[in-house]
């Protein structure tokens, strides 16, 4: 890939902070936008915008056709068989919630056990923390090794005939291990659970199939994929979808209704009721675009560069601790880190002022932050039009922080 000719596709690149150019390292949380997708939002509103499913005039026709199209693009994005099965959602938390809503109050049963991991975000914990307790199930944790990674053998011990279900981050946000999902799969459909994949951080780094890997569910979010905020997808095996009830009530997601009943659409609008996100799901669609064209191992294996590069100049600062493998092909480009005696909070103001962007707190894994004995963590992450010289600067950031702290903490 050509870095400097994708970093001239994002213009908020070009933006200077403090006086410095931006260097943006926030990407686990969200990633930037190119123009080609934040044209495409502007186009649709420009040009046909119009409710969807509906109208029989020529904007509305162009409106859903330009929607159904980006369904299309996430099947082949995600290698599913079949679009029926890909659902749109707000976000990654939505579409789990209504895993959790539908499904699971339909198929948790007291005594049952759903099993996640140590690592994982607060949106794959919450919606399994109050099933269990409505529905008297058991929630259960597979541990991490002492470097951060799934602990198979926990694994093998905890998920068992009582398991109906395991939901799993495909990568972390914070650790950046990357979790062997077939192997998982395996594990859960041998004991005749089901696998739902948590890909808010996966999807948009590594090529994701999901046959290949095994997944019964899988959720992921676009904004963290070059696209807009506000869409997220629910992929699923159709045959779970047919049998789950609707999750909201409302428009489109009816067949026919009655004063006292009502009967539900097909798949995939039954559980997309009311008016959608329309332009952004365009907008996202044209993500999807974006990186295909690019090619996910392509994407990938730059990712593996800049972390092995990284990991490599994070070992020359004496007082960094970094959490999670050390090896940058079991991980993906996030790298949660403290200095000694600097608060987290207080080393994302500081390279603040230098224009670099990076996250500071809990990220919103506070359970993992309690094992790993830390308030919080400072966190770079890295994407496709990231640099080495980026991380130079990062670098030497760091070590200007530690003599403002008045701390000389490197070589």
């Amino acid at each position: 890939m050509n870095i400097e000719e994708i970093r001239r596709d994002f213009p908020i690149l070009e933006r200077k902070i403090n006086g410095h150019k931006l260097v943006y390292l926030d990407n686990a949380a969200t990633s930037q936008k190119p123009n080609s997708v934040i044209n495409a939002i502007s186009d649709y509103y420009k040009t046909n915008n119009a409710n969807i499913h509906r109208g029989i005039h020529t904007l509305s026709e162009e409106a859903t056709t330009a929607f159904e199209d980006v369904r299309d693009k996430v099947a082949a994005f995600i290698g599913a068989k079949e679009t029926r099965s890909v659902i749109f959602t707000r976000n990654a938390t939505e579409a789990i919630n209504l895993v959790a809503q539908s499904w699971g109050k339909t198929n948790i049963l007291p005594g049952d056990e759903i099993v996640i991991s140590a690592m994982e975000h607060h949106s794959n914990l919450i919606p399994w923390q109050w099933l269990a307790q409505e529905r008297q199930a058991k929630l259960r944790f597979i541990e991490l090794t002492a470097d951060g990674r799934l602990d198979m053998e926990s694994a093998k011990s905890i998920i068992n005939d009582k398991t109906k279900l395991v939901a799993i981050t495909q990568m972390s946000n914070v650790l950046g291990t990357i979790t062997p999902i077939p192997e998982i799969a395996k594990l859960a459909h041998v004991h005749g659970a089901l696998l739902l994949v948590d890909g808010a951080q996966g999807v948009p780094h590594l090529p994701t199939n999901v046959e290949e890997m095994g997944a019964d569910f899988l959720v992921f979010s676009f904004h963290k994929l070059l696209g807009p905020t506000g869409v997220g997808v629910l992929w699923a095996r159709p045959e779970l979808l047919e049998a789950m009830p609707p999750f909201l009530g409302g428009g489109d997601m009816i067949a026919s209704v009655w004063r006292d009943r009502a009967t539900f659409n097909e798949l995939p609008w039954k559980f997309e009721a009311g008016t959608p996100n329309i332009a952004d799901v365009i907008g996202a669609g044209s993500a999807i675009d974006y990186l295909m064209k690019l090619g996910m191992d392509n994407v990938r294996a730059h990712e593996i560069e800049l972390t092995d590069y990284a990991l490599k100049a994070f070992q020359t600062l004496d007082d960094v601790k970094i959490y999670g493998p050390m090896d940058a092909q079991s991980r993906g480009g996030v790298i949660s880190f403290s200095l000694d005696h600097i608060h987290p909070h207080d080393l994302g103001q500081i390279l603040n002022e230098s224009g670099i962007a990076i996250r500071a707190g809990h990220h919103c894994c506070q359970p993992l932050m309690r094992d790993l004995q830390v308030w919080g963590t400072a966190r770079a992450s890295f994407y496709l039009y990231n640099t080495k010289a980026e991380i130079d600067l990062l670098i030497e950031a760091l070590k200007e922080a530690n003599k403002v702290m008045g701390h000389v903490a490197y070589r």
